[in-house]
């Protein structure tokens, strides 16, 4: 299991304010931690975070965790010193209301409080419809246009203020987990490969802006400077346990079931059988998950990326996501890790990638 160090940044790494293209704060959380046990490390200009152990080994293995988070960013400022912002990322609008939010700027933090027009003044037909982001607005305490300006300027990132919290079985809840928690798996794969390394290179990537990327994004720019001949990307899927889930459409994947394996789409056979054997070999319960089309994470961009990448995808189950309570189950986080350093010390040079 995690020694208290590492769970200590995990903590840190969830609570640090990071939407997509603002992840410059948790990135260098990251990799402060990455050469606290003596990765190379470096970083490129999409702003991703590279940590590499056994420069000089073969073949290249890429461990892939996007940092960034979803969030918002600051539209408008109108002349009662309202802020009207917009999404960054995937969000339902719903969420937001009532909530707090942390704003980063240039010169320190600025909290405010998502405002909308209290139920007694809504019109009865009104109040069954969903609330629209246009609808909302963020109070900061300021009495006009001009001291909010002082505070705040347009291009400003927030995110919703909640911090990590511990709770019963083992379970962990913050926002940010996705992917947060995919950034960690792989510096905590590295971590552990690194006491025990095998014949490959691997390097833990911290990708950028996944969250808004419908060009690959960070992941692809990573990928085309790695090189990379295999990849494991590590995000979060939807765990399958609580109300509402429907198991013929997205499978069973409950919290303490262990990392999930995907399979099809885009997804390299090779790939996928050499995270399966290894958890053969470490008797890991896990789940199967069948992708009919594309992943909608980086595998999807990597996989294509220079003359191709022997990609594969482990999931951690995430209750809640895109909400500022995702929760999931730190025996899956630990299990994935483990599973990730076992297989990358059983790639070397023999492995045959296209022999799918």
């Amino acid at each position: 299991m995690f020694s208290p160090s590492s769970l200590a940044f995990l903590k840190r790494l969830l609570d640090t304010p990071g939407p997509s293209g603002y992840e410059s704060a948790p990135a260098r959380v990251w990799r402060d931690e990455a050469k606290s046990f003596g990765a190379e490390v470096s970083q490129d200009v999409a702003g991703n975070s590279m940590a590499t152990i056994n420069p000089q080994g073969s073949p290249t293995i890429m461990l892939d965790g996007h940092i960034d988070e979803i969030g918002v960013i600051v539209q408008y400022i109108d002349d009662e010193g309202y802020v009207h912002i917009s999404p960054i990322g995937g969000w339902d609008p719903q969420v937001l209301v009532a909530q707090r939010i942390r704003f980063v700027t240039e010169t320190g933090e600025v909290f405010g409080v998502v405002g909308k027009k209290p139920i007694h003044l809504i019109k009865a037909d009104d109040r069954e419809k969903a609330s629209k982001i246009t609808d909302l607005w963020v109070d900061i305490g300021a009495k006009n246009k001009a001291e909010a300006s002082e505070r705040l300027t347009v291009g400003d990132p927030g995110v919703i203020d909640s911090r990590a919290l511990d709770f019963p079985n083992g379970r962990l809840v913050s926002r940010s987990i996705d992917d947060r928690i995919g950034a960690f798996v792989v510096l905590e794969a590295l971590r552990r490969y690194a006491a025990k390394p095998g014949k490959a290179k691997v390097v833990a990537v911290a990708t950028t802006q996944e969250e808004i990327a419908w060009n690959g994004g960070g992941a692809l720019v990573c990928a085309e400077c790695i090189g990379p001949q295999m990849a494991v990307v590590v995000d979060v899927t939807f765990a399958t346990d609580h109300p509402g889930m429907e198991k013929k459409e997205h499978g069973e994947h409950p919290l303490g079931s262990g990392p999930v394996l995907s399979r099809g789409g885009l997804i390299s056979p090779v790939a996928f059988r050499l995270l399966r054997d290894a958890a053969a070999r470490l008797k890991m319960t896990h789940s199967l998950h069948g992708v009919g089309r594309d992943t909608s994470t980086n595998a999807d961009a990597i996989a294509i990326a220079r003359e191709g990448v022997a990609t594969a995808l482990l999931s951690i189950p995430n209750r809640y996501m895109h909400s500022p309570n995702e929760m999931i189950d730190l025996a899956d986080v630990d299990a994935a890790a483990e599973l990730l350093a076992e297989t990358c010390r059983s790639v070397d040079g023999s492995v045959d990638f296209t022999d799918r």
